[in-house]
């Protein structure tokens, strides 16, 4: 059994390589992240002895010590939502392989045995490497705190040995957990049901998943509108929850969400030639597809938008964005979160575009060029930052009105013209190099071997 088990984990493995490449990629960011932080923690602790009683009462006084506690739960939420995202896809990619192998015979239990394997095949290394990484970004950062004033110059880094179990109790928790919960409902599946859901997708959202997703966005609504009452200092610590809240909703809702946005984003698309219009097709035919790599790309925009739009706005009614230290981490908590998010979009593109290699290569049997197909998969980068972009600044824009419209008595961000433009730029960039990339490799390879391989 156990040896089945280890024979399936490898098969699918050197199967889907992409996938699992994605997943490790993933859970070294996540390790990076983790590893840092704990490590920040030994350095900003108020109990050092090496270090004087004024220079304790600093750090006391600012906080950091409490910055990196909120950093490092920050990230391990962040490692669970990227890996699980990641982890969900690539297990998706397996359905075909696992249904078949539960048409002759496997448990389900073997089923998600192989799976939990592949998931330690790709988190275990990626944790070792990502808490060597950790180190370097510790120093970065401790550097960084003590340029800004958060940190008295006495008080040195402090390399820490803790923070390898913790990047490997993350790392491997939260993969194996992912790939668990991936294949648990699909490895219960009657043997026939699952050859069918295989070749033809899942289809709805489930029982609980909608009533879900509409009572987090009701959520976020509701708060927002009792912060508009609120002083000001109190509705600025609540915008955290109500950006969170928006995004659970949009992550739970899906497709019901970004299909409509995807339709109106394709439809301008669509005009601009044969190739955007074949990439407006599929983006509408596969709404489930597409919406897992706009959710975390909504993320992105929308977190993005909303710490930054505080802060600018502020700096333009006040003539201060907050005190330098503060603004400084929290842009660097920003880019954190962006980036973990960012990885799961481009991880899911890249897997999608991957998986599509066999309608890539019916597409060169039948005439159309590689410049084409090229197109194609980049007019559908487009669809999917369009979207993003759309979904995003709305998010953004019902986080942040009644915040300012309290502080400052319009609900309308200031925000420079280059910050919206550079958000845009490396939401498309990452795009067209996530959905680009795999579609040019595929095309590499001779249409014919490609058919008859998958």
């Amino acid at each position: 059994m156990i040896h089945m088990a280890t024979g399936l984990a490898r098969a699918a493995l050197r199967a889907h390589r992409p996938a699992f490449v994605g997943t490790a990629v993933a859970a070294l960011f996540a390790a990076t992240v983790v590893s840092a932080s704990t490590m920040m923690l030994g350095t900003t602790s108020t109990d050092r002895s090496d270090v004087s009683a004024a220079a304790r009462r600093q750090i006391t006084e600012n906080g950091v010590g409490d910055m990196a506690v909120v950093l490092l739960i920050g990230s391990v939420y962040m490692s669970i939502f990227v890996v699980v995202s990641t982890m969900g896809t690539a297990v998706a990619q397996q359905h075909r392989e696992l249904a078949t192998v539960r048409s002759i015979g496997a448990r389900p239990r073997q089923i998600r045995r192989a799976v939990a394997a592949q998931a330690l095949a790709a988190s275990l290394p990626a944790a070792l490497v990502g808490f060597v990484l950790g180190g370097v970004g510790a120093r970065w950062w401790h550097a960084g705190m003590v340029d800004h004033g958060l940190l008295p110059a006495e008080a040195d880094f402090r390399f820490s040995w803790v923070a390898l179990p913790v990047c490997l109790g993350v790392a491997v928790v939260t993969t194996t957990l992912a790939a668990l919960l991936s294949a648990l409902r699909f490895s219960l599946l009657r043997p026939a049901r699952a050859l069918s859901e295989a070749a033809t997708g899942r289809r709805g959202l489930g029982l609980l998943r909608a009533p879900l997703g509409v009572l987090a966005v009701a959520a976020a609504c509701t708060v927002a509108v009792l912060l508009s009452s609120q002083p000001a200092e109190e509705a600025g610590e609540g915008a955290f929850l109500v950006l969170i809240l928006f995004c659970v909703g949009a992550g739970l809702l899906g497709p019901r969400i970004i299909g409509p946005a995807a339709w109106l984003v394709s439809s301008v698309v669509g005009r601009f030639g044969p190739s955007a219009r074949l990439a407006m097709l599929n983006v509408r035919s596969q709404p489930r597809r597409f919406s897992a790599a706009v959710v975390p790309l909504v993320l992105v925009v929308g977190f993005g938008l909303t710490k930054i739009g505080m802060h600018t706005t502020a700096q333009h009614h006040t003539g201060s964005a907050g005190d330098r230290g503060e603004v400084w981490l929290d842009y660097v908590g920003t880019g954190l979160y962006a980036g973990f998010a960012a990885i799961a979009a481009a991880n899911t593109l890249a897997m999608i575009s991957f998986e599509r290699r066999r309608d890539v290569a019916l597409l060169r049997v039948v005439g159309s060029r590689r410049a084409q197909v090229g197109a194609m998969a980049a007019w559908e980068a487009v669809v999917v930052a369009g979207t993003a972009l759309l979904l995003g600044t709305a998010i953004a824009l019902g986080t942040l009105a009644p915040i300012l419209s309290t502080a400052f008595g319009s609900a309308l961000p200031y925000m420079p013209w280059p910050v919206p433009a550079a958000i845009a730029t490396g939401t498309l960039l990452l795009t067209l190099l996530a959905t680009g990339v795999p579609v040019r490799a595929a095309m590499r390879r001779r249409a014919i071997s490609v058919l008859s391989t998958t």
